[in-house]
């Protein structure tokens, strides 16, 4: 009888300590959601990213009624093309956050030395890197998402008074919000895949904001000398996710699709490393 009850049990016993990406990524939302630290990151990114918006659009305002200056020829269609960015204004205040967001979320565990645990647990060790970046990737997109359009649904109030306010259906503006949390998506993935190469949580928030912020502006100061470094600076991430939320072609730049390409790019080969070298080195 003993025989038999354990034979009975051990199939279920089998199944029910089976690692499945299901579990692992169950797992990781826990880690995530319950880090007190990160809810407060969030909500500090939503709210900042909202208010930053809304003091651009008053800003354009300002600048439409300057009485002393008054709208030069052909402000208005301009002013107009200007307010329909505002719902992604805040892009670059949320893609700082959360590139340190995302760093933090791996290269935490390599300080405190739970990636052992983790590893332990998934001795495969990639569905725990992926767990966790897609996790990490779909906050960040829906917390972009909803940003841009509570931005825009807080502006247009604002832009009322001057004739400036549109709708969703206006030239660009909807692609621009949904890619607003593309962007997020995609940084956040750069984020976990340089944390998991540099395992170093101050480095890799320092590659990446540098990456992100500061080898633009050295390109820029660059540019004249060479025209190679000109057309460097367009596949640089910063460029591509100007370029993704833009909503209009400027010259000679990428568009939407051509752009988010780019940064796509830049995640998947960032990502790709990050499972090489995590399944070669030790933790």
């Amino acid at each position: 009888m003993s025989t038999a009850a354990a034979a009975a049990r051990g199939p279920r016993s089998s199944g029910a300590g089976r690692v499945t990406f299901a579990r692992v990524l169950h797992s990781e939302l826990i880690k995530t959601a319950t880090v007190p630290s990160t809810v407060i990151l969030l909500a500090v990114s939503f709210a900042v990213m909202v208010g930053l918006g809304a003091l651009v659009a008053w800003g354009t305002v300002q600048l439409v009624n300057d009485p002393a200056a008054g709208p030069p020829e052909g402000f208005g269609t301009s002013a107009q093309s200007l307010a329909y960015d505002i719902p992604a204004s805040g892009l670059p205040f949320g893609q700082l956050l959360i590139a340190a967001l995302a760093v933090v979320l791996i290269g935490s565990e390599y300080t405190t030395g739970m990636i052992r645990s983790t590893m332990v647990a998934v001795p495969t060790r990639t569905p725990a890197l992926l767990a966790k970046t897609l996790v990490i990737a779909v906050i960040s997109f829906v917390l972009g998402v909803l940003a841009a359009f509570t931005t825009y649904l807080v502006a247009q109030p604002i832009l009322s008074g001057s004739d400036l306010d549109f709708g969703l259906d206006a030239e660009g503006v909807l692609p621009s919000i949904i890619n607003t949390g593309t962007v997020l998506a995609l940084i956040a993935v750069m984020g976990v895949a340089i944390g998991a190469l540099l395992r170093n949580t101050a480095g890799g928030v320092v590659t990446l904001v540098g990456a992100l912020f500061v080898l633009p502006i050295i390109t820029g100061l660059l540019s004249g000398l060479a025209d190679w470094v000109e057309d460097a600076e367009r596949f640089l991430p910063s460029s591509a996710s100007a370029a993704l939320v833009a909503t209009r072609v400027q010259p000679d730049a990428f568009n939407q699709a051509e752009g988010g390409l780019i940064l796509a790019g830049w995640a998947v080969v960032l990502l790709a490393a990050a499972v090489v070298v995590l399944k070669k080195r030790d933790v």
